[in-house]
């Protein structure tokens, strides 16, 4: 199994921290919306009790108990204007009462009597107030309540039993709670979003630091593998021909000296990638710097031509012979047609170097502008070509790549240049 670099795992760090920021904010929303759905039945319940109690009450004090009859007289309750109005009730006795049911002349919901009867039975039985939900006929919620009367010696022979329809208000309820579920989901959604971005933000200064270092290496690993090597060929020269001390010497001295300046370069553009350290931008002459590169870069078997005019430059030399270096190596590596020599033609001018060869030319990756690392095409991890482009863009300028038409590939590298002196 691939093991994930450090980066990535900060990037799953992002997605664990997101998913913690969610879940913390998801419940305490989730019991939120607890307490306000509850809350909005528990109003729902005591509005609908409330218009229940005005009726019971009433008509409990308008109720007259006829002792000689030993019955309830209701006839100040007929004559009320509850009589005629929602909710609608009804007077009925218990399993001690003997007097008829009563019920008011406004019918505003469908009830059975034999269910609110066993409600009045149950009043009078236990002597408390009953509150009760059912339905009706039309399958509609109804909430009725309940409140036991006496007789004069104190007995509870039956009870006021009022109805109401509760469906508007399941209904609205229902729409409520819908309506903060909703709201909630929006809300997670949202919070899920703001802490991918935060957390994307609190992490990005490390992936940034640590995708910055696994460049570092590998453009150090790549810098470095061809001095390494010809350094290495040189010591096992020596070795095998004692007598060409003094000849190989010198140049053992210059690779080392070419490897302690790539391992500068590349510390100097970590140091100004993390803000350490500035450009140290000045005054060169760019056609200078090339035909001494040129001249100082062994061509094995290579034909490389500079066609050069005066050309001065703003820019940070080291970093600008480097970049003109890679995309000289790269040229004389892969520049070439099978079984022949590269032939390269260097061009300075206007702050320009413009490097073409007669090899197979790049990918159309790489022709339209994607120089990603490790995927230049000709074969070359494309390492080099990054790191040209970086120093261009770190410069103001810019690195065109693209083929010719009669084959081969250009490379044109383009650097701020003094326009007076140009």
């Amino acid at each position: 199994m691939k093991q994930r670099t450090a980066a990535e795992r900060l990037r799953g760090l992002r997605r664990l921290l997101t998913l913690v920021f969610t879940g913390i904010n998801a419940i305490g929303l989730i019991a939120l919306a607890w307490l306000l759905i509850n809350d909005d039945d528990q109003q729902g319940a005591r509005q609908l009790d409330a218009d229940l109690q005005r009726v019971t009450a009433v008509v409990a004090r308008l109720l007259q108990y006829d002792a000689t009859n030993a019955t309830l007289v209701t006839g100040f309750v007929s004559s009320d204007e509850l009589n005629d109005q929602c909710p609608q009730f009804y007077v009925l006795p218990g399993a001690s009462g003997r007097f008829p049911a009563y019920s008011s002349a406004q019918q505003c919901v469908q009830v059975d009597l034999p269910v609110l009867g066993g409600y009045a039975d149950e009043a009078a039985r236990t002597g408390r107030i009953e509150y009760g939900q059912f339905r009706d006929r039309d399958d509609r919620r109804l909430r009725m309540r309940a409140e036991p009367v006496r007789s004069k010696s104190g007995q509870f022979i039956g009870a006021v039993v009022a109805v109401t329809d509760a469906q508007p208000t399941y209904d609205d309820h229902l729409r409520y709670t819908l309506l903060v579920f909703g709201g909630c989901l929006v809300l997670i959604g949202g919070l899920g979003l703001a802490g991918h971005f935060i957390a994307g933000r609190a992490i990005r200064p490390a992936v940034t630091a640590l995708e910055q270092q696994e460049v570092l290496l590998a453009e150090t690993a790549h810098d470095l593998r061809t001095p390494v090597a010809a350094l290495r060929a040189l010591a096992e020269t020596t070795l095998r021909h004692p007598e060409q001390t003094t000849e190989l010497l010198p140049r053992t001295v210059g690779l080392a000296a070419r490897m302690g300046g790539i391992i500068d370069s590349l510390l100097v553009r970590a140091r100004l990638a993390a803000g350490v350290d500035e450009l140290a931008i000045q005054p060169v002459w760019l056609d200078q710097l090339v035909t001494a590169l040129v001249d100082d870069t062994p061509a094995d078997g290579a034909s490389v031509t500079v066609t050069a005019a005066p050309s001065l430059v703003h820019v940070d030399p080291g970093l600008v012979q480097r970049a003109i270096g890679n995309l000289l190596d790269n040229a004389v590596r892969y520049g070439r047609q099978p079984g022949q020599p590269a032939i390269v033609h260097i061009t300075v001018a206007g702050g320009r170097v413009i490097v073409a060869d007669h090899g197979p030319g790049v990918e159309n990756a790489v022709a339209d502008g994607t120089l990603d690392r490790f995927t230049s095409g000709s074969g070359s991890t494309g390492l080099g070509l990054s790191i040209v482009r970086w120093v261009a863009q770190a410069h103001g300028g810019a690195l065109a790549v693209y083929n010719a038409e009669e084959g081969g590939a250009i490379f044109d590298l383009t650097l701020p240049a003094d326009p007076g002196r140009t």
